[in-house]
C-alpha cells in the first residue's frame, strides 16, 4: 500500500486508459464507449458496456450533501456495471467495500481539503478505481499508531485495508490533488 506512488503498477497515470472519455458536468456520467446519460443509465436500447474500461465522473464542487450524493452515484455505477444486485455474499461485500471507500475518500476531502471537486470511478474486468479530486494541499495518510477503540482517524486506515493499492496524484502548477484507490473486481 503506497501513499507516495502517483499511479498503480502498470498504470501510466490518471489520463491514460480512459479511451478518450472526459469528465462531464454534475450528475452526468460518461463511459468509454461514448454513451452518456444524466441518470447513469444506458441510452434506450443500449446495453451497458462490458468490454474495456468504463468511466463515470461526478462534479461535486459547490454541492451540499456530497457524501450521500457520492455514494448514490457510486451505487448507480455498480448497478450499471453488474456488481449489483449481488448474487453472492462475496459480491455484496465487494460492492459495500466500494461504497465505503467512496465515503471515506469524499469525507476526507470534506474534512481536510476544502471539499471534493470531482468523483471519478472507472472499472474494467479486474479493477475498480476511485478518484477524488480536491483543492487541498495536505497529504493523506493512515494515522499511526492506529487506535481501533478511539473515534475518528480511521478513514485512510480503512482505505488501506480494503484496497489493492492507493495513492495521490498532484499536477505541477495546479492547486490540489487527486486521491485514488483501487479495489479488485468480484469473481
Amino acid at each position: 500500500m503506497s501513499t507516495t506512488r502517483p499511479c498503480s503498477p502498470g498504470d501510466r497515470g490518471p489520463e491514460s486508459g480512459d479511451g478518450g472519455a472526459s469528465a462531464v458536468s454534475a450528475r452526468s456520467v460518461a463511459s468509454v464507449d461514448g454513451t452518456t446519460s444524466a441518470d447513469g443509465a444506458s441510452p434506450a436500447g443500449a446495453a451497458p458496456a462490458t468490454v474495456g474500461r468504463q468511466i463515470r465522473a461526478l462534479s461535486l464542487g459547490g454541492e451540499s450533501g456530497v457524501v450521500p450524493l457520492a455514494r448514490d452515484f457510486a451505487r448507480q455505477a455498480l448497478y450499471a456495471w453488474g456488481w449489483l444486485p449481488a448474487a453472492s455474499a462475496d459480491r455484496r461485500a465487494a460492492a459495500e467495500d466500494v461504497l465505503l471507500v467512496v465515503s471515506e475518500l469524499v469525507t476526507n476531502a470534506c474534512l481536510h481539503a476544502e471539499g471534493p471537486d470531482e468523483l471519478r470511478i472507472s472499472c474494467d474486468n479486474k479493477v475498480l478505481r476511485i478518484e477524488v479530486s480536491d483543492r487541498g494541499a495536505g497529504q493523506p495518510a493512515p494515522r499511526t499508531p492506529h487506535r481501533a477503540g478511539r473515534p475518528g482517524g480511521h478513514g485512510m486506515f480503512i482505505v488501506q485495508r480494503l484496497c489493492l493499492d492507493w495513492g495521490v496524484v498532484r499536477t505541477p502548477g495546479v492547486a490540489g490533488k487527486t486521491v485514488w484507490a483501487e479495489l479488485g473486481a468480484p469473481a
